[in-house]
């Protein structure tokens, strides 16, 4: 008997047509008799040496065609479990090599630096010594960095290192470390040197602290410099913020007064024509936004404890929404209640996603349609851009 398998869940087993779940399975593969994997169309051999063990890939055996089709059947599937469909559009892949922002887990143990991402289900941190997501820009950081954190982490102590790929460079925070000593400021100062940071900065339990920044640090969004907070947001792969751009331009389409709720630091605010209020919750964030723009409106405001009411969203043509993974629903709740004749609601997560989207075509809105970006490449996050008009 030959069970093939169907569907990649959303975690990234394989599930064959009788439900069993098989890691490493893709939809078109047969399971045999004896429980072994007969490969279909959808496999490759992944292509680095560290799969299926590090945690910063989970479905690097897929082509990329077998991975489009997950990324749509994960949405596919959470907005069948609300009742919806839609005009379901191409998937957008990232390519290789394209991540622009990354957290890793550091540790020293035996005077050696262990530095990566950690084994799925475990605090085991495995130590890359190659990388097929992260921008070359920032893998090119990690060797030198290894040497750094054997003068500032301590033994046994587990750190963290982001890296973010700014205009001026590469930004580097490291979290969990302690520089005492002349010894280790030298050894800071060094790196960054050495390495030609934009930044870096040290968090040694009470926030973030610029040790190095030549020049003010910056990331440009849709042409326009905004001063980048260390820490702050921004999407994965500068293409999929293209492609996430040209979504968001389409469903507001010419709007003439534009709300952009969960704004960040600007990247739909910037892009979009029109008259802006943006609506942001991180302080740094609108700062920076505000700075850069001064003609755009910006509101620093909590949109979950304190979401825009039916009649402040009654002023504006199209509201555009990219709230964290959980979604918005309180805020959605008002939008649905309200006029505006426009959304666009870009996602991080499918799930939240087609719930908040019941809500509003519940209250009328009609979904249409819905692109999946896949800036996560290899992984089991998938992202989206949407369109709802009344």
């Amino acid at each position: 008997m030959r069970d093939p398998i169907v569907r990649i869940a959303a975690r990234g087993d394989g599930v064959s047509a009788s439900g069993k779940h098989v890691a490493f399975a893709v939809p078109g593969d047969l399971l045999l008799d004896d429980g072994t994997l007969q490969p279909g169309p959808g496999h490759q051999v992944p292509p680095c040496r560290h799969f299926p063990l590090c945690g910063g890939c989970q479905l690097q055996h897929l082509t990329d065609a077998a991975y489009a089709d997950y990324c749509a059947s994960r949405i596919i599937g959470a907005l069948a479990q609300h009742g919806l469909e839609t005009e379901l559009r191409p998937t957008y892949l990232s390519a290789p090599r394209t991540r622009r922002r990354a957290t890793l887990r550091a540790l020293k143990s035996g005077g050696e630096i262990q530095l990566g991402f950690n084994e799925p289900g475990t605090n085991r941190i495995i130590d890359i010594k190659e990388c097929h997501v992260l921008d070359p820009r920032l893998f090119a950081v990690l060797g030198p960095l290894r040497g750094l954190l054997r003068t500032i982490l301590q033994s046994k102590r587990g750190g963290e290192v982001q890296l973010t790929l700014a205009d001026q460079g590469v930004d580097v925070g490291l979290k969990g470390v302690s520089v005492e000593g002349y010894e280790a400021a030298e050894a800071l100062n060094a790196f960054a040197e050495g390495q030609g940071l934009a930044r870096l900065t040290i968090d040694e339990g009470f926030g973030p602290e610029n040790r190095f920044e030549p020049q003010p640090v910056t990331v440009s969004l849709s042409g326009k410099p905004v001063a980048l907070p260390a820490g702050a947001f921004l999407q994965a792969t500068a293409d999929g913020e293209v492609t996430l751009v040209a979504s968001v331009r389409e469903a507001v389409g010419g709007a003439l007064h534009t709300a952009d709720l969960f704004a960040g630091l600007g990247t739909f605010a910037l892009a979009i024509g029109g008259k802006v209020m943006a609506a942001e919750g991180a302080r740094d964030a609108i700062i920076a936004l505000k700075s850069a723009a001064p003609l755009i409106e910006v509101q620093h405001r909590d949109l979950y404890r304190r979401p825009l009411d039916r009649g402040e969203l009654a002023t504006f043509d199209a509201v555009i929404l990219d709230p964290p993974r959980s979604g918005a629903q309180d805020q959605v709740r008002e939008i649905a209640s309200s006029s505006v004749p426009r959304i666009a609601y870009v996602s991080c997560n499918p799930a939240t996603f087609a719930r908040d989207a019941q809500m509003l075509v519940g209250d009328g809105y009609k979904l249409d349609w819905v692109k999946p970006v896949g800036q996560f490449r290899w992984s089991t996050h998938v992202e989206l851009a949407s369109a709802f008009s009344r």
